[in-house]
């Protein structure tokens, strides 16, 4: 994997606060189904009904809850910024590491896609498709580092 592709390492610490803050407010959120009146404001939609249906609700300004948006945003950028920021020592052995979690999350992303397409239905769906946007990054990053951490261990036994 090329390095010209990856942030500077600066970036991972920004990227883990982003992350876990963007997942803790998530799970807060979810378990106590979490709607404050502070986030609640008017936002431009491109779509508000189904993208293919034919509805005067589209390209419009409406009101709307934005706290799972906000979430969202903190997860997307604080994964891509701790999964794709440089270590201190990049070398090709990191890159095999980051290339091989990134196939095997890809990997799992769409095995947890294809389980829930087979088996969950109706609104729940939407649940595991919502969730499924972030699984990608999440394997990711959980494999990278714990790869990562086991390598560093094997090294420090040889040692």
């Amino acid at each position: 994997m090329k390095t010209r592709y990856l942030f500077p390492f600066k970036y991972k610490k920004i990227g883990w606060i982003l992350f876990l803050l963007g997942l803790l407010s998530g799970v807060v959120a979810i378990l106590n189904d979490f709607e404050s009146p502070v986030f609640k404001m008017k936002v431009f939609a491109l779509f508000t009904e189904g993208l293919f249906e034919k509805a005067n609700n589209n390209f419009t300004w409406f009101q709307d809850n934005v706290f799972n948006e906000l979430v969202s945003v903190l997860i997307i950028l604080g994964g891509l910024l701790v999964a794709f920021s440089k270590t201190k020592l990049e070398d090709e052995y990191i890159s095999r590491i980051r290339m091989e979690s990134l196939i095997w999350a890809t990997y799992v992303n769409y095995g947890v896609l294809l389980i829930a397409v087979l088996f969950v239905f109706e609104l729940a769906f939407l649940d595991v498709m919502i969730y499924n946007m972030f699984t990608i990054l999440i394997f990711f990053v959980a494999r990278f580092h714990f790869m990562l951490y086991k390598s560093k261990k094997q090294l420090s036994y040889e040692e």
